[in-house]
């Protein structure tokens, strides 16, 4: 039976009026798409920004490796030389014209208290002159972690403050035990390792980088408040210090 007229049109209005919806529908599906691709672009730059600090971070370690080499390396030509100089004068090495050799950067001065970390803190006193025996051994750890050989490195600095617990380079090798757990991302140990620079080694010239990566780990660990009292105090006490340029930089980067 064929449909009259008004039929004809109530059936096309019925049509209009569910095609409607489903337009709707399926505009409102096309943006939410196109909402959760940008979402998903920016999870990943967002990763890959996080990726490039950790990198940035890593490369710092290990151009303070290199930095602490090369013055070591140049303080060891340094008292080479006069050594030389002095027996060709007639002199003899060890006397007060020619240092005893200490294979040690220059540092900042002035001991703060620990940061973090109870308990009382005491000082290891420290010995004159360095043997060669442990020279020898602590520049062995210290290639192992020039060379990016990390476990045995920790196990080399653990093993020489074992052996030399007093000794001309103790407060470097904790240091540096700090370092290789820090450059692996093991912030716990690292934050251990480094708090102890501070509460053995008050005069130490490691303090103010010890201070400065306590900082770092605790914006890691999201402690950002902790982190900036670290790096405030930092900064006050070693104003002139290049880890307190650092501080600076971190905290205004971070803003935190």
């Amino acid at each position: 039976m064929p449909l009259s007229p008004v039929q004809y049109t109530a059936v096309l209005l019925s049509v209009a009026s569910l095609s409607l919806p489903m337009a709707r529908a399926a505009d409102l599906e096309q943006r939410v798409e196109l909402l959760e691709r940008r979402v998903q672009a920016l999870s990943e730059q967002a990763l890959r920004v996080d990726g490039l600090q950790r990198e940035v971070q890593q490369l710092r370690g290990e151009l303070e490796l290199q930095s602490h080499a090369m013055e070591a390396l140049k303080t060891r030509q340094r008292d080479l030389y006069l050594d030389i100089d002095s027996r060709l004068n007639g002199g003899s090495p060890g006397t007060d014209e020619t240092p005893a050799p200490t294979g040690r950067p220059p540092g900042d001065a002035s001991p703060p208290s620990p940061v973090e970390s109870p308990g009382s803190s005491f000082s290891v006193p420290q010995a004159t002159e360095a043997t060669a025996a442990e020279e020898r051994d602590y520049q062995k750890a210290f290639e192992l972690l020039t060379q990016r050989r990390y476990d045995e490195a920790r196990e080399a600095f653990t093993r020489f403050l074992g052996k030399y617990p007093e000794g001309l380079y103790a407060d470097n090798a904790q240091y540096w035990l700090g370092e290789a757990s820090y450059v692996t991302r093991d912030f716990d140990v690292a934050l251990d390792e480094f708090s102890k620079v501070l509460k053995r080694y008050p005069e130490s010239s490691k303090v103010p980088g010890a201070m400065l990566k306590i900082g770092y780990i605790q914006y890691d660990q999201q402690r950002s408040k902790l982190a900036r009292q670290t790096l405030d105090t930092l900064i006050q006490r070693y104003p002139d210090s290049s880890a307190a340029r650092l501080a600076q930089e971190f905290i205004r980067k971070k803003n935190i």
